[in-house]
């Protein structure tokens, strides 16, 4: 027991204790908050990423479609022109035409 005072000793033995039990537990609890802050900031990074691999594909697929969409506005017959000024003589080139041009639709219904 604690010195003799005008407070009762039973109570600050009590108070001691409390003390005690708070001090020893704040380090275990300091750690746990860590751990939770760190486990919160690992997730929204994970979460983060995911969001942002998304929009990268995303982005990927409308200027894919664009380019589709560039490629089969251009006339036929001007692309197969430029090709052959661009490359003429070469097999790829001229089977690039030809696909080109069997892509194409014909108008006709």
């Amino acid at each position: 027991m604690a010195d003799p005072t005008l407070v009762n000793g039973q109570m600050t033995d009590a108070v001691t204790q409390v003390n005690l039990k708070v001090l020893g537990e704040a380090p275990a609890q300091a750690l746990a908050s860590q751990y939770q802050t760190f486990g919160n900031s690992a997730g929204m990074a994970i979460q983060n990423a995911v969001a942002n691999q998304h929009q990268f594909y995303a982005v990927g697929t409308s200027v894919t479609t664009q380019a589709v969409n560039l490629i089969m506005s251009i006339d036929s017959a001007t692309t197969v022109r430029g090709l052959d000024t661009v490359f003429s003589g070469n097999p790829v080139a001229s089977n690039t035409a030809d696909l080109l041009a069997a892509a194409r639709p014909t108008g006709r219904g």
